[in-house]
């Protein structure tokens, strides 16, 4: 008898649970742009009368469950008029939106990130994001709008100095950057050798910066993820745009296929100051040009297909007799899939290449490397309920390294054809990422991913005494190159090495009230590629090498505790937070390491460790006339690589000594202010801890030749960075919005003409014979002019 009531009384309470789940519904759809029809990443979808809310995905989709009913209903959108209306609810729903551009400019806001009372509960932290406005407004050199530049003016980022590619977060390297452009890897971020960025602004839709928090549906790096999607294009009508600036141009179509099913985009940009240099009897050429392309479709209502890609080149010459050329090469296919107005998918088919040549005439040889892969992704979207959404999938890539081919450039060279040997490799990760809402105030971000890394068989493989590639010489107490006491051989098929490691993640945000919260976050990375670079920054000659016999994968353990808080109604925002992450087997070098066309490289690196810790400060203005941000971040950033043995000294003796990228204080001002309609103005500085370097401390004379003698690693620093920048733009006429519209931009780079260090050269002056240091410097001001354009 009591096992009847216990049963009845199962079946009533089932009973009642799914009533009650009958009483929820889903509202679900697409946010567009209505002038273009480009889908919205990040909109809000707001009930106030509830405290919830959902925001649309990379694709523009939202998903939100609720009890039936009636309710206020508010779509908002920085830059964009809100939508505010009663929506009944009586049973699950599609709702697309179209929301139209403010007319009104100065309600613009510079960055959206965390500006909306929902994304102050919301777990993410360590996120910037930037709009394609606000990176054109920033001053910058020869007046070329800069992705790259622009996020540098964000806490916890840094570059390695004028002329120097690539970027430091957190005080990582370069090479622990994921750089996503439609979810393809770029392998260099760069334009002539870091002045400008391979990302055009104009074909960019969405940008995002990972410092940390980083989702599980991430990984393959362990400082940072650069996410930048490209704009599908305008599926209503015909539209161009574009600029021309003093040494470069750009030009970006896009229209409809078949209107309102589908568009395409095509974007490029070049630059032509080298057809003037023969004007000057100079023969020397450095120039790139890139291409952005993509076309969307919507095949019906659940289906939507995407073809993406870019290609870029670099070429730099010296009087013909020396010329390289490098680039990325990217191309994505994706497929769009809702299962249900609760289930999303993605699956994507992305190839991606990076490629070195170098041309020597006068020694007579070519030269060419790369790194190339094929990637399979297919990530879901799972809206279970009001409390819990669900991100997952997985992810395989197949990489092939070149490290270097040469060959002869002509039949009468004397250089003999030979060619390093080819490594392969697979990666592959499933993950999955929850987001979860445990109280009204309490909400978490946790998932895990799973990673494995198969080091492939190739041509010819040394092998060493005691798996030892590197040998220490105690006599002389160096490290030297080990030979090899022979040779393995692989088929493609074997595996050399296979590692796999867990990458937990979590992050909690807790409402202290409606305008303010702090935030804490933990997440694991692994790493299997390493950038061969013993250079503060990339150069197209580095080498990508895969994690094998002799090279350890790179584990990162990052903690971070943030406090965020939003004043007078998010007119102002600040966020602060702390950082400290640790990581294994980062690669050094022995002194004197030859990395250059090294088919042994091994026998140049040790497995050491880095960390890094720090505060970043970032208060921002985000409405009215004038708007901007200050950014301040004081961190330290460090490795070291201790003696295998009690005998080994290490690297610096084993003790800890400063990253080429640790800069101690980093402030930053970026301001923008709104003088009338035709006249806006816009500032940023910058100031910067030098960089660190090695100088010489002593001489010694040889058979009458100086030879300086080097202290310990990274123990000196270049002299401070500082600079100035300011443009001011003019619309000729402001209120024409249809037809051609232009725009003027004048700016001046480096305003007070400081003649920053890139580098500090130490050699003896030939007319006095005393020993002198030389400082280079890149530039000193720059003005700039550019002509931008609409029609």
């Amino acid at each position: 008898m009591n096992l009847r009531i216990l049963g009845l009384l199962c079946l009533f309470c089932l009973s009642n649970h799914i009533l009650f789940a009958q009483e929820k519904v889903t509202l679900s759809g697409i946010v567009s742009d209505s002038s273009n029809n480009e889908t919205l990443i990040g909109v809000n979808i707001l009930f106030p009368e509830l405290s919830t809310g959902a925001t649309t995905n990379e694709y523009g989709f939202y998903s939100i469950t609720l009890p039936k009913g009636s309710y206020k209903l508010v779509v908002s959108y920085l830059g964009y008029q809100d939508i505010s209306e009663t929506i009944d609810l009586n049973e699950s729903l599609t709702k697309n939106f179209s929301l139209s551009e403010s007319v009104e400019n100065l309600d613009e806001v510079i960055i959206k990130e965390n500006v909306e009372k929902l994304n102050i509960r919301k777990p993410q932290m360590s996120i910037n994001s930037l709009t394609a406005n606000t990176i054109k407004q920033i001053p910058v050199v020869f007046g070329e709008a800069d992705v790259i530049k622009a996020i540098t003016l964000l806490p916890g980022v840094t570059t390695a100095g004028e002329g120097a590619s690539g970027f430091n977060v957190r005080g990582g390297a370069a090479d622990q950057n994921l750089i996503l452009l439609d979810e393809a890897t770029i392998y260099n971020s760069s334009h002539l050798f870091g002045f400008f960025s391979v990302f055009n602004p104009d074909a960019i839709k969405d940008l995002k910066l990972y410092k940390g928090g980083i989702p599980a549906r991430y990984g393959g790096r362990v400082s940072s993820v650069l996410d930048i999607y490209q704009k599908e294009g305008n599926s209503n009508k015909f539209h161009m745009n574009g600029g021309i600036g003093l040494i470069s141009s750009r030009l970006l179509a896009e229209g409809p296929i078949n209107k309102g099913q589908g568009s395409f985009l095509l974007a490029g940009r070049a630059t032509y100051a080298h057809l003037f240099l023969p004007l000057f009897e100079v023969e020397n050429k450095a120039y790139f040009y890139d291409l952005n392309t993509k076309i969307s479709y919507k095949l019906n209502q659940n289906n939507n297909v995407y073809l993406s890609g870019y290609f870029g080149r670099d070429v730099f010459s010296l009087n013909e007799s020396f010329k390289n050329t490098y680039g990325n090469t990217v191309l994505n296919f994706r497929w769009n899939h809702l299962f249900s107005d609760k289930l999303f998918s993605n699956l994507s088919l992305i190839y991606s290449d990076y490629y070195y040549g170098l041309r020597l005439d006068f020694v007579g040889f070519n030269w060419d490397s790369g790194i190339r892969n094929f990637n399979l992704k297919y990530d879901f979207k799972h809206y279970v309920s009001d409390k819990i959404k669900l991100q997952y999938g997985l992810n395989s890539i197949y990489h092939k390294f070149n490290p270097g081919e040469i060959t002869p450039s002509s039949s009468d060279s004397g250089i003999n054809a030979d060619k390093l040997i080819d490594k392969y490799a697979f990666e592959n990760a499933i993950y999955l990422d929850v987001e979860h809402k445990l109280t009204n105030r309490l909400m978490a971000s946790y998932g895990l991913r799973y990673s494995s890394f198969l080091r492939l068989g190739q041509d010819e493989l040394n092998v060493y005494e005691n798996n030892q590639a590197v040998n220490f010489n105690q006599e002389l107490q160096v490290y030297e190159k080990a030979e090899p006491i022979g040779t393995e051989t692989y088929s493609r098929s074997d595996i050399i090495k296979s590692f796999g490691n867990f990458e937990p993640r979590v992050a909690l945000a807790y409402e202290l009230n409606n305008n303010s919260s702090i935030k804490a976050s933990y997440n694991r990375l692994s790493q299997y590629l390493s950038l061969i670079s013993n250079t503060s920054s990339p150069t197209p000659l580095d080498v990508w090498a895969p994690s094998g016999k002799y090279i350890e994968p790179q584990i990162l353990d990052q903690v971070a505790l943030g406090y965020f808080r939003n004043f007078k109604e998010n007119m102002y925002s600040l966020e602060l937070e702390t950082f400290y992450k640790k990581v294994e087997n980062r690669i050094d070098y022995i002194d004197g390491a030859d990395l250059i066309a090294n088919d042994a490289i091994e026998q140049v690196i040790l497995n050491g460790e880095a960390k890094a810790y720090g505060l970043e400060i970032l208060f921002r203005k985000n409405e009215g006339r004038f708007k901007g941000w200050i950014a301040y971040t004081l961190s330290k950033s460090e490795q070291r690589t201790p003696g295998r043995t009690p005998v080994e000294p290490g690297i610096n003796n084993g003790e800890w000594y400063s990253t080429p990228y640790d800069k101690t204080h980093d402030l930053s001002f970026t301001g923008s202010y709104d003088f009338n309609k035709k006249w806006r103005f816009n500032a940023n500085f910058i100031f910067q801890t030098g960089q660190p370097v090695t100088y010489p401390n002593a001489q010694y004379e040889y058979n009458g030749i100086s030879i300086p003698n080097f202290g310990l690693r990274n123990e000196n620093r270049l002299p401070a960075y500082n600079r100035l920048d300011i443009s001011a733009t003019y619309v000729p006429k402001p209120e024409k919005n249809k037809g051609w519209q232009g725009e003027w931009v004048f700016g001046i780079y480096n305003v007070y003409n400081r003649r920053n260090a890139a580098s500090i050269q130490f050699q003896e002056n030939r007319d006095t014979g005393v020993n002198e240091a030389v400082r280079l410097s890149i530039f000193g001001i720059v003005p700039s002019i550019s002509y931008n354009f609409k029609f």
